[in-house]
């Protein structure tokens, strides 16, 4: 990617919180569900459940039925979905409790992983920044424990 793409992609992610914000506001407005997309990409395991606990939160306080929660998991950040992962338990429940779990096909291959390595709770997205990408679009509030 040349130092210019690289550029207009920085800057043209760094708008996307403000219009996801204000799409996200005018939504809770009018009734609809808050949605809301974490990015988890990093190797450690204390903002893995830092990931989790926002997500328990926001459902707690706004109301397990009011929000749509997307946790997606790419880069280093694709260990919390290992199936041998210290948080294996707590990503179940997650998953229990209505959070969806994505994590980065991209990631896996580049690591030599399989999903029968991966939390059998997990679902799968062929790109985790693109799914981050189009969920902000979609006006999913972005949060990167």
């Amino acid at each position: 990617m040349s130092k210019l793409s690289t550029l207009l992609l920085a800057a043209t992610l760094a708008c996307i919180p403000y219009h996801a914000a204000t799409a996200q506001s005018r939504a809770t407005e009018h009734g609809a569900k808050t949605t809301v997309v974490l990015q988890v990409s990093d190797d450690d395991p204390k903002k893995w459940g830092l990931a989790l606990n926002n997500a328990k939160n926001i459902q707690k306080d706004l109301g397990e039925k009011n929000v749509e929660i997307e946790i997606v998991a790419f880069g280093p950040g694709i260990g919390m979905f290992k199936g041998d992962a210290e948080i294996a338990a707590r990503v179940r429940e997650a998953k229990a409790d209505g959070i969806a779990l994505a994590a980065c096909e991209n990631t896996m291959a580049a690591q030599k992983l399989k999903k029968e390595d991966m939390n059998a709770a997990v679902g799968y997205v062929p790109s985790g920044v693109v799914e981050i990408i189009k969920k902000e679009k979609a006006g999913y509030a972005y949060l990167r424990p």
